[in-house]
């Protein structure tokens, strides 16, 4: 898991969310992390609200989780593999640097750009070890 800028939305100039099969198509291997994550959102965090949006064609679609009208987490399809996206608040920002989450996403949150709506944490989603770090993201942002 690591910071990637790079990786492009993988539905830049679609003008409607991509359906399931669109969205299978472009994950590959990688919809099965991100079903496991939607299924551990919902039952750990009762996150069960979700919601495609997308501001510009140019930045593509996301899938925003939320809790009543509060966001909590993004998640972006790309080629092959997904990000994920917090704004974390002060509060939260305290609360993870004195948690046990894995020091490479701490470096992450550490070097994240803070806006006035919060810290931007955005992060790869590579493999089944880093849903744990997101879910404890997840958890510290709606505890606080």
């Amino acid at each position: 898991m690591f910071v990637v800028p790079l990786l492009p939305n993988a539905f830049i100039g679609k003008p409607e969310h991509p359906a399931d099969e669109e969205l299978t198509a472009e994950l590959g291997a990688a919809r099965t992390l991100w079903d496991q994550l939607l299924a551990r959102m919902a039952e750990e965090c009762k996150v069960l609200e979700r919601e495609w949006n997308s501001y510009s064609r140019k930045a593509g679609w996301s899938l925003r989780l939320k809790i009543k009208e509060r966001n909590i987490v993004y998640l972006s399809p790309c080629r092959g593999s997904f990000r994920v996206a917090f704004v974390l608040g002060d509060k939260a920002v305290r609360a993870a640097r004195r948690s046990k989450l894995p020091e490479r996403v701490l470096k992450i949150i550490a070097g994240s750009t803070r806006y006035a709506e919060g810290t931007a944490v955005r992060l790869a989603v590579k493999g089944a070890r880093d849903l744990d770090a997101i879910v404890t993201l997840a958890q510290i942002k709606i505890a606080n």
